[in-house]
């Protein structure tokens, strides 16, 4: 026989039911849980007005703090507004058209973790002087691959002397190392050598014969850090400069290495602010005479005295 128990909520009757108890536990659960922030229409009429006019998550959280001070109910964190966006109910509303990168799926909040060495006699950025990220020397550069439009292998090989910002490209029949070790030396091999000390890569493959132009030119490479192209971030902002002139999803197929150097050339006669309104190639030119003349005017040795 069963064993009798006093009635209550968890029973059916005189006796235990466990299906009663089940409900009654599902139903405390549910009740139990907080409101969720954006359940509030004040609340999402106000953040979805915000997104809409370009604002980020982060500033929305801000805003929201500074101008509602004494109304608890009007908070959102930025990270729980991106989970919110990213949520399969708001799919429809393609919130994600409103942040700055609106990318289909977050990416991990510590980033990508850096695959094994893959590039060999790699040398990091660690080991490269302190007086090359300074800017202050010349002849450093730093080098990327721009990559067209597929069906089209072509990419351009870009390189970018970091005290000048001065541009050069190279149109690459693919992304292979070997092509790209040939489109680095065709680049500086009419540079003088003093000009062309050493170059910071990214971690991709077409960089795998680095040693190929290290040896032919008495260059050096050194490569950035995983996923930081901050690093680099001369040659990215040149690289977006020439995507003004050829979008994402152009294809490069027809693209002659006249019409490219026109690109650059464009590029590199603008005057930029960091530069003093200078030109790149103003720059390099200033910078160029100035080796010139230390070659021509070197110093005088010193006597020895007995």
């Amino acid at each position: 026989r069963p064993k009798r128990l006093k009635t209550g909520p968890w029973t059916s009757g005189p006796f235990y039911s466990a299906l009663a108890a089940q409900r009654k536990a599902d139903l405390r659960r549910r009740g139990s849980r907080k409101p969720r922030r954006m359940d509030s229409d004040r609340l999402r009429a106000w953040v979805l007005d915000s997104l809409r006019r370009g604002w980020s998550p982060e500033l929305i959280e801000g805003r929201l703090k500074a101008q509602y001070a004494g109304d608890p109910s009007m908070r959102i964190s930025h990270e729980c507004l991106y989970q919110w966006i990213y949520a399969k109910p708001q799919r429809a509303l393609d919130l994600r058209q409103y942040l700055a990168r609106g990318r289909k799926r977050r990416t991990r909040k510590k980033g990508r973790k850096a695959k094994g060495p893959r590039i060999p006699m790699r040398v990091p950025i660690a080991d490269r002087p302190e007086a090359v990220g300074s800017r202050k020397g010349f002849g450093h550069f730093e080098s990327d691959t721009v990559v067209g439009a597929a069906p089209s292998r072509r990419c351009m090989n870009t390189q970018v002397e970091r005290r000048s910002r001065r541009l050069f490209a190279r149109l690459v029949d693919d992304k292979s190392a070997s092509a790209t070790a040939r489109a680095e030396y065709e680049i500086f091999k009419d540079i003088p050598p003093a000009a062309r000390v050493d170059r910071t890569w990214d971690n991709g493959t077409e960089a795998s014969l680095h040693m190929l132009v290290d040896e032919a030119l008495g260059m050096l490479t050194y490569f950035a850090d995983p996923y930081s192209s901050w690093q680099r971030g001369s040659n990215e902002n040149r690289n977006g400069r020439i995507r003004r002139y050829l979008p994402k999803g152009t294809s490069f197929e027809d693209l002659t290495q006249d019409e490219l150097d026109a690109i650059v050339g464009e590029i590199n006669d603008t005057p930029m602010k960091l530069l003093g309104y200078k030109t790149p190639n103003e720059v390099w030119d200033e910078e160029m005479a100035k080796l010139q003349s230390k070659q021509a005017d070197p110093k005088p040795a010193v006597a020895l005295t007995s």
